[in-house]
């Protein structure tokens, strides 16, 4: 027995609106669970259709049992009730997702004969009951106008409205009001609708993770397209516009990539049982897996691709369709003094196309470039759609890479290379990145798909806002500067193959510093800084910079100070490209002082040992005015500090400014700065529970800590964190700091999970010290955990490096060799790794 014959048995036995409600929410429930495996036949819109026209039954079924209740064997032609349901928004666009709200418009007329206000009530109350995700609206047809001007939200939700049940008649009157919104004030719903979408698009941006309906290429996007289209032109779908703004071939590959957008979503959406738009890590294999995909890498890659297709017809189509509102007639004379080529024209830092101007080949638009101010420049939407579909040729011409290389010798080349990347032909005219072509980096650290990632490495190269970088790039010849870029946007181009990508990249790389037109010798210069892109951020975050050994065996690889200047500029250019807050302070003074320790490495003809490294800074701590201000007991003291770490790691005023706070201590003092990240700065006489006071503070992430033995029993902390807490939190952290002199106090720290070969200790380090490194997952507490275990084995650390990087703690800690250390540092890992 069908739900129809279920429903009026009920209605001749006179049941309850509890017993029909019920019966109608199990046909839903039990539809709900069907939905899987509808969605194993028939995925992307036809899914949605499908979805969209079960749930009008409901509804249509849901109206005639209100009327049958109401009316009983009295029931008028339903044509004769003037009451209208009206679909909006996803619902009447027959895009309604799983678990998205059904947006139901009822429009009804106010006559006497008819209780219409009864009618709707019963009808709402029947659908809340009985389950449905109802939003509604309820309007008389006469207030239509009216209410579309009140919220622009409303207006778009009018645009989309569909018939589903109800009065032709009242329906017919309803599309009149329809008619007329549309015709009310367009420009401004147009415009309004533009920058609404351009607020969105800020808020939501490009992500590996990307938000499938809000984000930039999203649902929203192509609803933007739709809504412009009905609105300047009348039409009832998109595709009617075939032929008259696009093309066919055009569209359709706009719709393949809609399609893929409306599958994904429906997926997300059962899958987790919610409305879940945005697709997370944590969904990517088992959407993939349903999708049919091999894996996540290739189901995000296709993603972002069609991200990509929508954005770009969106923002060509959007504003071809919107011009009639977007120009200005007032400025079309200083545009036509503006005009920089056939079609063309500069104005006001903007490049503009003619919207009647043929589509030309790629060296006219590449010329057109080249002759435009060395500035930053952003380009409008018809001059995106020139080089969208412009044509190019392959394989290229000579010609076209003598303009390719010009375009490289400008100062502000990363506007041109986003212009290249949002039209589409990045990878046409530069061939080293169809491999890896919107190919993302789930690894805990990059925030953009590899192609994306390079393009803002040239960004970062042009703004550099480190002053000591800035002096080393601006100088740079012309030779120099083509190299840099050319390693830059392509270190990483060898990403997506199983053979390391550092080393796939050498081979890349040539054929296009040959482009680039480069004397060969630079041609090996190029090869090694694309092999070594990693190397000195790597020696700088996970190695002791402040061991001679390290540092010989680093420049071993770079060769010459010219190789490392360029490999600074290009690792600032690389970290700063990953994405915002990566390049932090503590980073930069780490790559600084590695790249000045090898530079001095590099300049000594004979090996550079601790002990002259150490005579050196003492040399120039002595000339220091400062130093001739202390008492003779004073400098003795701070010459005789046995830590060359402390003398390496600080220039000769923060020795004398750390030394002068630490002859003022008697039992201890500390400060605290927050201007980039919470630093804590520590003197102490008596001591000190360091592992409470980490355990305390665990909720912040630490960068580095030194610690290191002055004079006088005095002991130096300085600890830094990458997170800078808020004022209010600061007296709250100075309580931690003083009940961390408490060595009473013990926090029950979860134990970490850490495997025997990822701890490793090394006795022979040093004469007075010996290395413990520690390459583990990241986990809350860590640090505290293993600080903790030190303090009651009463085994000092002298300094220690954290870094964490791609979700892996890279650790690394400098012990005093003393009271048995290294025996009592074994047993300590024996405990950690739970042997």
């Amino acid at each position: 027995m069908s739900i129809t014959e279920d429903i009026e048995d009920l209605i001749e036995s006179n049941a309850s609106d509890f017993e029909i409600s019920k019966l109608f929410k199990t046909f839903i429930n039990d539809y709900k669970d069907s939905l899987n495996d509808l969605f194993e036949r028939n995925q992307g819109k036809d899914f949605l259709v499908t979805h969209t026209r079960t749930l009008d039954t409901v509804i249509v079924l849901m109206y005639k049992t209100v009327l049958r209740r109401m009316f009983g064997n009295y029931l008028p032609m339903r044509s004769n009730i003037p009451i209208a349901l009206i679909a909006l928004g996803s619902y009447g666009r027959e895009q309604l997702c799983v678990h998205s709200d059904i947006d139901l418009m009822i429009v009804h007329e106010n006559t006497p004969g008819y209780n219409t206000s009864a009618i709707i009530e019963k009808f709402l109350y029947l659908a809340w009951d009985s389950g449905l995700k109802l939003g509604h609206r309820v309007h008389e047809s006469a207030d239509l106008l009216k209410a579309s001007r009140e919220d622009i939200t409303i207006k778009t939700a009018f645009i989309e409205s569909r018939f589903i049940v109800g009065s032709p008649f009242t329906w017919g009157s309803v599309q009149n009001y329809l008619t007329q919104i549309r015709h009310d004030n367009p420009k401004e719903f147009v415009l309004a609708k533009i920058e609404e979408a351009n607020i969105r698009r800020s808020k939501y941006p490009f992500s590996m993770q990307p938000n499938i309906k809000e984000g930039v290429g999203g649902l929203r996007d192509s609803q933007l397209l739709y809504w412009i289209a009905k609105t300047v032109h009348g039409v009832g779908r998109l595709k009617e516009l075939t032929g008259v703004i696009f093309n066919e071939e055009q569209y359709r590959e706009y719709r393949i990539a809609l399609e893929l957008l409306f599958r994904v979503r429906s997926a997300l959406h059962l899958l987790t049982g919610k409305q879940q738009d945005q697709l997370v890590l944590e969904y990517m294999p088992n959407i993939a897996r349903l999708l049919g995909f091999a894996d996540e890498r290739k189901l995000v890659t296709k993603l972002l691709e069609a991200q990509w297709r929508i954005n770009n017809f969106t923002q060509v189509y959007v504003k071809k369709m919107a011009r009639i509102y977007l120009n200005d007639p007032s400025k079309t004379a200083k545009i036509r003094e503006a005009r920089v080529s056939k079609g063309f024209y500069a104005m006001d830092g903007i490049l503009y196309a003619s919207y009647n101007l043929p589509i030309q080949p790629i060296d006219t638009l590449l010329k057109i470039l080249i002759n435009l101010d060395d500035k930053e420049w952003e380009f409008d939407s018809n001059v995106l759609a020139h080089f969208t579909y412009g044509t190019i040729i392959h394989p290229l011409k000579p010609k076209t890479y003598s303009l390719i290389r010009k375009l490289f010798e400008r100062d502000h080349l990363y506007v041109i290379l986003k212009l290249f990347y949002d039209a589409g032909i990045l990878h046409h005219l530069i061939g080293a990145f169809k491999k890896v072509l919107h190919l993302p980096q789930f690894d805990g650290y990059h925030h953009y798909p590899v192609d994306f990632h390079s393009i803002k490495c040239i960004q970062a190269l042009e703004s550099i806002h480190d002053p000591y970088v800035e002096s080393l790039y601006k100088p740079l010849s012309l030779s120099d500067k083509l190299l840099l870029k050319a390693v830059i946007l392509l270190h990483d181009t060898g990403k997506g193959r199983k053979q390391n990508h550092s080393e796939v990249g050498t081979k890349l790389i040539i054929p296009f510093v040959k482009i680039l037109e480069l004397p060969s010798t630079q041609y090996e210069r190029a090869v090694l800084l694309v092999r070594h892109h990693v190397t000195m951020s790597n020696v700088a975050y996970r190695e002791n910079i402040y061991n001679e050994k390290t540092l010989y065996k680093f420049m071993s690889k770079i060769k010459t100070p010219e190789n490392l200047k360029l490999l600074y500029i290009l690792t600032y250019a690389d970290i700063n490209g990953v994405g915002p807050g990566t390049y932090t302070s503590f980073g930069a003074n780490l790559l600084h002082e590695l790249y000045e320790a090898s530079m001095e490495i590099s300049s000594q003809n004979a090996r550079l040992t601790d002990a002259v490294k150490r005579q050196q800074k003492e040399r120039k701590l002595t000339l220091d005015p400062e130093f001739g201000l202390l008492s003779k007991t004073e400098q003795k003291k701070l010459l005789l500090i046995e830590s060359n770490f402390f003398f390496f790691k600080h220039t000769p005023n923060e020795i004398l400014t750390i030394s002068k706070e630490a002859f003022g201590c008697q039992t201890f003092t500390y400060t605290l700065d927050i201007q980039r990240g919470l630093v804590i700065h520590i003197f102490r006489k008596i001591p000190l529970n360091l592992g409470y006071l980490l355990g305390k503070l665990s909720y912040l992430d630490v960068a580095s800590m030194d610690i290191f033995t002055l004079f006088d029993g005095i002991k130096y902390f300085k600890i830094e964190f990458l997170q800078s807490p808020s004022v209010e939190n600061l007296d709250d952290i100075k309580m931690v700091i003083e009940d961390a002199f408490d060595m009473s106090k013990k926090l029950d720290l979860p134990k970490p999970i850490i495997k025997a070969k990822e701890i490793t200790l090394d006795c022979d380090h040093s004469i007075n010290y010996a290395q413990l490194n520690l390459n583990t997952a990241n986990q809350r507490g860590l640090l505290a955990y293993f600080v903790q275990l030190f303090d009651e084995a009463n085994i000092n650390i002298a300094t220690a490096k954290i870094h964490t990087n791609k979700n892996r703690a890279r650790d690394h800690f400098l012990i005093e060799k003393q009271n048995r250390m290294c025996d009592n540092a074994r047993q300590i890992i024996a405990k950690l790794v739970g042997e």
